[in-house]
């Protein structure tokens, strides 16, 4: 029997694309009418007293302890150690929503979600699978990609993981993506595809053209009546180094693309502020004809999983961040850091043309903190463990076939050396 919330919730969804891809989860989960939201009722109306929060409040300001309030004395006590409400701060959100738009202008006349904050990145696409994956419903994702998206499909949701090769003849293989989306259509009547550019392990994003491509296969799938979901891992967004990459988000071009397309936009801070541990990401759904009470109900849906897992995300990453964004010299400071980025991929670029290997050939890469290798002849995880440990470099294997690297954190004056050694292992491997 369903929650009277989570049906009322339901009923909001009634015959949109996000009622036929819930999972078991999706279905059940609602935001409840208690502690959360009834302390934000009373924030707003509680003229005496309001006890209904569980911090200690001294003359209407959160106790700090000193030792933590010196850690951060330009910061209050409200924007250190206060409860963050479960979807974010809101001027965050605010803010966050104008920087995508800036960002990606062709969303200035498009209506999506208030971005959602979230704890980091991979929580976010952990609540996005609770709500939409499980047993029966499979995630389909590139090949090579990120391990952590096999681990929250089907190590936690049960899922089967499906993957297409993600190159074919060195650029994007939009025929396997085709090919794989349409079985996918045909066996389950629904597709949930999970796409990251730039692409962790490979650095690839994809061209206008080939962007144009992904769009096609989309609606034409969604034209058959197949529910799609879409999921845009947008950690590196912006990070790009050579001129035909595509600028705006995949997110910008599919948020209302058709009625079957529900695209969700997973971004934030992370790598794009440089905020690593922060833990602070966005969710952000968007569909062709939504309304207002729509998005709503489906921001309550992750609300409730927000609320059932962490409760909210800590309050001192979103105060600063905020602050950040407030300073003039955010852009520059954050321009500054990604030539520091472009000037490593351009030396990697550089290697990697100008050297010829008979067990190691470079996936196609232009853009983020990441490239990889595809290994011929050799074992990947072998190849990491001699770089390792005969040769002190740390390089991770992607799976038997494919070495990744993140350049991003390889000073560039150490390039030369570093790859020169990974591609003298590699052939010193194949030699046996």
């Amino acid at each position: 029997m369903l929650h009277p919330l989570a049906q009322e919730l339901n009923e909001s969804l009634k015959g949109t694309v996000a009622e036929a891809l819930f999972s078991d989860v999706g279905r059940r989960i609602y935001f409840p009418k208690g502690i959360i939201a009834q302390g934000g009722e009373a924030k707003k109306f509680a003229t005496v007293a309001n006890g209904t929060i569980g911090t200690t409040v001294i003359n209407g300001t959160p106790a700090i302890l000193p030792s933590v309030q010196k850690c951060a004395p330009d910061m209050t006590s409200r924007e250190l150690v206060a409860y963050a409400p479960t979807a974010g701060l809101p001027e965050i959100r605010e803010a966050w929503k104008e920087k995508q738009i800036k960002k990606n202008p062709s969303l200035k006349n498009k209506t999506t979600s208030l971005p959602a904050v979230v704890p980091g990145l991979t929580a976010g696409l952990s609540y996005i699978m609770d709500l939409f994956v499980d047993a029966e419903k499979p995630m389909l994702a590139p090949d090579p990609s990120w391990d952590n998206y096999v681990l929250i499909a089907e190590a936690r949701r049960g899922a089967e993981f499906h993957q297409f090769p993600m190159f074919r003849n060195g650029s994007f293989n939009i025929a396997g993506l085709e090919e794989a989306v349409k079985k996918e259509a045909a066996a389950c009547g629904s597709v949930r595809l999970i796409l990251n550019f730039p692409q962790n392990p490979s650095g690839y994003s994809p061209t206008s053209a080939e962007v144009k491509e992904l769009c096609r296969i989309l609606k034409e799938t969604a034209e058959t009546g197949a529910k799609i979901l879409v999921i845009s891992d947008d950690a590196y967004f912006g990070l790009n180094y050579e001129d035909d990459i595509e600028k705006e988000s995949l997110f910008a071009h599919i948020c209302d693309l058709h009625e079957n397309v529900l695209a969700v936009k997973a971004d934030g801070p992370t790598k794009e502020d440089f905020a690593w541990g922060f833990r602070c990401g966005f969710l952000t759904f968007g569909c062709k004809g939504w309304t207002e009470e729509q998005y709503d109900a489906l921001v309550k849906k992750l609300m409730g999983i927000i609320r059932s897992s962490v409760s909210c995300a800590a309050t001192p990453s979103q105060s600063m961040l905020l602050k950040s964004f407030k300073d003039p010299a955010n852009d520059e400071e954050k321009l500054q850091l990604r030539k520091v980025l472009e000037g490593r991929y351009k030396a990697v670029r550089t290697f990697v043309n100008t050297h010829k290997s008979t067990a190691l050939e470079a996936l196609p890469f232009n853009s983020g903190y990441f490239m990889s290798f595809r290994t011929i002849g050799i074992d990947a995880e072998e190849l990491r463990v001699k770089l390792l440990n005969e040769k002190g470099v740390g390089t991770i294997s992607i799976n038997s076939e494919t070495l990744r690297v993140a350049f991003s954190s390889i000073d560039e004056d150490k390039i030369e050396t570093v790859y020169s050694l990974i591609y003298q292992t590699a052939e010193e491997l194949k030699r046996g």
